[in-house]
């Protein structure tokens, strides 16, 4: 995709982690999360019409900038994960390809001070591009800096215009938390290092689990008032799920990779010891004990990761139970038979 719109000097800007082996349809079809940690943050936010094939006929919806006219046809294909139709076409939002850039990294002795600097860009109006928190064990583990600080890498793309004016403000909420900012003058240093291991990270993940380590991941959001009790309990259930299922040692680490003026995505990772045999025992006992926590207090059972089978359970505690039936008759209506990915969602 982004290869046929280069020569136009144009991009849909949307790159998710598994950008290098997803699609379009897929990512709609996921509400994936995608380049922006502000603003545009889903492929939702792009959307203009959705073409799918249902086993009733075809569902496409009028290609419109913006509509009030009643609930959204698109709103429904979007995270429907294939149980009510296949998306074969889509009209997206295109943009012009960024050609100004600014950024910077930044330390912080507390990760709570980063937190609040965090809050403050999301609700400054200045929409970074970048704008993702990690906290000291993350930045250690995944090579971003070795300080024993927490790191938030903070970053503007346009266009249109030089973005110093939009850097310096965010350089000055970033102070006022008590951020040490380290301008990014070249393609070294914290930023790139944590770009790189974002890149490798699920190759890292492949090679972890073939040396028998539990490497899993849990991703949120909650508004800002839960996110410290949130933080708290998910990353205690994890830890205590591994030493009860004798995976241990293990650890556990933040980072925000989305925020938002009313709340962050936080995205936990856990790594622990597997016992020979025992590992998918072990991950799922991890895994249960984490989602209950980020459904006890408020979160979301997926910011970006969809729902698909591992997260069902806690999906159908999050919603509505009469979304549910809607969801369901929708589902019956469409798909008479039930033979778009059954168990998934209904």
């Amino acid at each position: 995709l982004e290869d046929q719109l280069r020569p136009h000097d144009l991009t849909l800007r949307h790159f998710p982690q598994s950008f290098e082996f997803s699609t379009l349809g897929g990512w709609l079809a996921t509400r994936s999360g995608g380049h922006y940690a502000t603003l545009h943050t889903h492929i939702d936010d792009f959307v203009e019409s959705i073409r799918a094939v249902t086993p009733r006929g075809i569902w496409e919806s009028r290609r419109l900038p913006g509509s009030g006219a009643g609930p959204s046809p698109d709103r429904l294909l979007l995270g429907s994960e294939g149980i009510l139709g296949v998306i074969t076409e889509a009209w997206m939002r295109l943009q012009d390809r960024p050609t100004y850039r600014a950024g910077a990294a930044a330390r912080f002795k507390r990760f709570a001070d980063g937190v609040d600097a965090a809050r403050a860009l999301a609700q400054s109006g200045l929409h970074p591009s970048n704008c993702r928190l990690l906290d000291a064990t993350e930045a250690l583990l995944t090579g971003t800096d070795d300080s024993g600080s927490a790191i938030l890498i903070v970053g503007f793309e346009s266009a249109d215009h030089p973005l110093d004016t939009w850097m310096g403000r965010a350089t000055e909420c970033i102070r006022d938390f008590g951020g040490d900012v380290q301008p990014r003058k070249s393609r070294d240093g914290a930023a790139e290092n944590w770009r790189n291991a974002f890149i490798r990270a699920p190759y890292t993940r492949d090679a972890l689990a073939i040396l028998g380590v539990i490497s899993e991941t849990f991703e949120t959001s909650c508004t800002w008032d839960r996110f410290d009790a949130l933080h708290a309990s998910v990353t205690a259930a994890a830890l205590d799920a591994a030493r009860t299922a004798d995976a241990w040692p293990a650890v556990v680490t933040c980072r925000f990779t989305h925020v938002y003026p009313d709340g962050p995505a936080p995205y936990f990772t856990v790594l622990a010891n597997g016992r020979p045999g025992e590992q998918l025992h072990q991950w799922d006992a991890i895994k249960a004990a984490a989602s209950d926590a980020i459904i006890g207090h408020g979160g979301t059972i997926t910011h970006h990761h969809a729902v698909g089978r591992d997260h069902r359970r806690w999906y159908d505690k999050q919603r509505p139970e009469p979304f549910a039936a809607a969801l369901r008759a929708s589902k019956r209506e469409l798909d008479p038979a039930g033979i778009l990915n059954p168990g998934v969602l209904v």
